[in-house]
């Protein structure tokens, strides 16, 4: 019989607690991670620009820049905990596909529809932009600023798709050899950072897999109840990142910054262990945090906001975009000194002009964050790993070019959408599928059931409390 999760129950204090909102079995505590991940994300990445416009071209700075400012990237650099709740989203995803009869082929083909299915009405519209708006009279740098950088945000979405094809393999690894296998992809990670500083930096990019596999991992451990040691986790993560700072080649910040060694690209052992000490902090606090996610209200803004996030992190950049377009292209508005008066003063009104552009943007491209009903797909391995590795290249094109002009953003496009197209049912197939079982039989097919139980496309999960 499977542990339960080293974790204390929650007591009861006072009252009893509101009744939740959520549906029946969600994990809070995992579901407020993802929410609470991403939507830090997008505080800081329309926090930390520092423009400016001059002579028609835009001058980008860094608000992380200022000395001492890189403390606050230990808490704001939340990709760590967002590829945790990943991992137990993935393993306890896996757990229920196989409980129900399917095979990985066919949980993966669900995985690749959900990931890479919104990314294509994010091509369709900045693919043509570069072309247009320049004709408008738009100055062409900042124009091709955007762009690129629109397509910079789906490095994510490329490093977890890699996370995602190797879930089977690594659940099944980890089942026999539990914290072993994070502690092994942890040293991989040092021997390649000492590879990386020691003259050969190209072997650096072998810590994408190594680090964001390690953290994964333990939310592996998480869905599996064998996770433990959490104050170990935060004070030992947390100190060993100070240590490797004061006393390595590593800088303070978690960010990359100009002009910098970074430690995100590629990851480095310092934020491994700033991960480390972000998921054992967040696991003492869990009792809490499931409190807090067991509130009518806030179960109302996670049930609004669960089926939207990925379309906020894929539109958030859009909306800085059309807000420094206007205000500093536009109008000459220079940012402020980082944390001056003149700074903190215009941060709020900054983010409330955002998020005005930003609401419009999410209500229009939500409705796409659904990729089509795939009731009765049942691909093979080989379509899937085809699907697979070409949405993976597509979205790795689109990473490294962003969408400027040129033929290499319209091949990273027809890549994606050709693996989500080779992972979807035909119109036949699904009406197949919906026949009653007995018809499906005489037209000598089988139904199957679905392959997804998530409407989300980033990172949910059960609990096994």
């Amino acid at each position: 019989m499977p542990a339960q999760l080293a974790v204390p129950p929650v007591p009861p204090a006072g009252p009893p607690p509101p009744v939740s909102r959520a549906r029946p079995g969600r994990d809070l505590f995992i579901d407020l991670l993802r929410l609470f991940g991403i939507g830090m994300v997008v505080l800081e990445h329309w926090s930390i620009p520092v423009l400016s416009y001059a002579g028609g071209r835009v001058t980008t700075g860094n608000a992380f820049s200022s000395p001492g400012a890189f403390v606050i990237t230990w808490i704001t650099q939340v990709m760590p905990l967002v590829f945790f709740a990943g991992g137990a989203a993935n393993a306890i995803s896996h757990r229920s596909h196989v409980s129900r009869g399917g095979g990985d082929a066919r949980w993966l083909a669900g995985r690749v529809r959900r990931l890479a299915w919104p990314v294509l009405p994010l091509a369709a519209v900045w693919i043509p932009l570069p072309y247009l708006l320049p004709a408008f009279g738009l100055p062409e740098q900042p124009m091709l600023v955007a762009a690129r950088l629109a397509g910079q945000l789906l490095w994510f979405l490329a490093i977890y798709l890699v996370a995602v094809a190797a879930t089977p393999w690594l659940l099944r690894l980890g089942e026999r050899f539990g914290g072993r296998v994070p502690a092994a992809l942890a040293v991989a990670a040092v021997l390649t950072d000492v590879i990386r500083f020691t003259g050969a930096e190209a072997a650096g990019y072998a810590n994408v897999a190594f680090v964001w596999l390690a953290v994964h991992q333990l939310g592996f451990l998480y869905a599996q109840g064998r996770l433990a040691g959490f104050r170990l986790m935060a004070v030992g993560g947390f100190v060993t990142a100070a240590a490797l700072v004061a006393f390595g080649p590593y800088p303070g910040s978690m960010i990359g910054l100009p002009g910098a060694i970074s430690n995100m690209a590629p990851p480095t052992v310092a934020l491994l262990g700033v991960a480390f000490g972000q998921i054992g902090l967040a696991m003492l606090l869990r009792p809490r945090i499931v409190r807090l996610a067991a509130r009518p209200r806030v179960a109302r803004v996670a049930a609004w906001a669960g089926p939207r996030m990925m379309t906020v992190y894929l539109w958030h950049m859009s909306a800085l975009f059309v807000v420094a377009g206007v205000a500093v292209v536009g109008f000459g508005l220079a940012t402020p000194a980082p944390a001056s008066a003149a700074w903190l003063a215009g941060w709020p009104l900054w983010l409330a002009a955002l998020a005005l552009v930003a609401w419009p943007l999410i209500r229009l491209f939500a409705r796409h964050e659904e990729p089509p009903a795939a009731a009765g797909a049942n691909p093979g391995a080989v379509r899937v790993a085809a699907a697979t590795g070409l949405a993976g290249a597509g979205l790795l094109t689109l990473t490294v070019t962003g969408f400027a002009p040129g033929v290499a953003p319209m091949l990273g496009a027809a890549a994606v959408l050709t693996g989500v197209a080779l992972v979807t049912p035909t119109r036949r197939r699904a009406a197949v599928s919906r026949l009653p079982v007995p018809a499906a039989r005489a037209s000598g097919r089988t139904a199957q059931p679905s392959s997804q139980t998530y409407p989300a496309n980033l990172p949910v999960g059960r609990s096994r409390r």
